[in-house]
């Protein structure tokens, strides 16, 4: 299996395919930014990652950050999600 699959076959991956199919069908974002956006995706470098009672924890090393203006690479950074259902119930 190419590495690219196992990333977009994860939870987090295939959240983000859904939402750039959303944004694409309702006009918010062109279908080659989407293209680009899944490419950056394929390209990550994740360190580590642990799920946990419904909490995702995400380590990257080394990840570049962008915008228009600027880019800022950050040597290790954590991203901590979970469902916002679980905050409604």
């Amino acid at each position: 299996m190419v590495t690219f699959e196992l990333y977009r076959r994860s939870m987090i991956g295939v959240c983000l395919t859904e939402t750039l199919d959303e944004m694409v069908s309702n006009g918010t974002l062109c279908p080659d930014l989407a293209i680009q956006v899944l490419v950056q995706f394929d390209k990550g470098h994740l360190h580590i990652y642990r799920f946990c009672d419904n909490v995702w924890t995400f380590i990257l090393k080394d990840a570049l950050f962008k915008n228009e203006e600027s880019q800022e690479t950050v040597g290790r950074f954590k991203i901590v999600a979970c469902d916002s259902k679980l905050f409604t119930q």
